[in-house]
């Protein structure tokens, strides 16, 4: 037989697999499906509360040109919040198609993983919302002048707000990636201290691509995500020792 050729044991376990992985896919969109409700419900106090703390005290209006333009901002909002929600059981639904490739000792690691990147990715959408859009707010209002009004389309506001949230919610994934590297064993610690030039430019580029183009919003999410990792790289230097 040729070595090109599947024996029927390796076709049925290729099948197994895709079935396990579809099963799997299914359970992350029913979870979607089962919460959109109530994020639908809840997205309009999720948006005035988000202008609140967007606007502030600040001489800026928020406006919208279109009948329609709220509504579908509203439904923008409630999948943005249906996806924040389930991510931590679509984690942990992807985790456990992978676990049975494992080993013991490596299930409990991933075990911990599903936690701490539920976590990060919640603080990243939290530090973003809280810290990050308000100081970006106040600098684009700081140009205002009384010839040249703040008239800012709520469309393009939550837009940018809700994209920049979920990235910083993935960026702050830096850590956990870093130290999963070091205590796999696909990179050692010194390895990955000696290249921090090239992850910092790599962090650089990657907040280039995802945010608007402006220095301000890469600088803003290119500082917490390098130092995430720089956290990320402490935690894995105390595991060396």
């Amino acid at each position: 037989m040729s070595n090109n050729e599947q024996t029927p044991s390796d076709e049925e376990t290729l099948i197994s697999h895709l079935e396990a992985l579809r099963n799997t896919l299914l359970r992350c969109l029913i979870s979607l499906a089962i919460i959109l409700p109530l994020t639908l419900y809840l997205s309009p106090y999720f948006l005035d509360w988000l202008i609140k703390i967007l606007i502030q005290d600040l001489p800026v209006t928020l406006n919208f040109f279109s009948p329609a333009e709220v509504f579908i901002l509203q439904i923008k909002i409630a999948l943005v919040l249906d996806f924040v929600i389930c991510f931590p059981y679509i984690a942990k639904q992807l985790w456990n198609f992978i676990l049975p490739a494992l080993y013991e000792n490596e299930r409990y690691f991933i075990k911990r993983i599903i936690l701490s990147s539920s976590s990060l990715f919640i603080l990243g959408v939290c530090f973003c919302i809280s810290f990050i859009l308000p100081l970006i707010i106040k600098f684009g209002a700081g140009f205002a002048t009384p010839e040249l009004k703040a008239t800012l389309g709520i469309s393009n506001v939550i837009g940018l707000s809700l994209w920049l949230s979920v990235i910083f919610g993935i960026m702050f994934q830096f850590p956990l990636i870093t130290y999963s590297l070091i205590k796999s064993g696909i990179c050692t610690y010194e390895t990955v201290k000696a290249k921090r030039p090239y992850i910092f430019t790599l962090i650089l580029i990657i907040a280039a691509i995802l945010t608007p183009p402006d220095v301000v919003s890469q600088l803003m999410l290119t500082i917490p995500t390098y130092a995430l990792f720089e956290i990320g790289l402490y935690y894995s230097k105390r595991l060396n020792k």
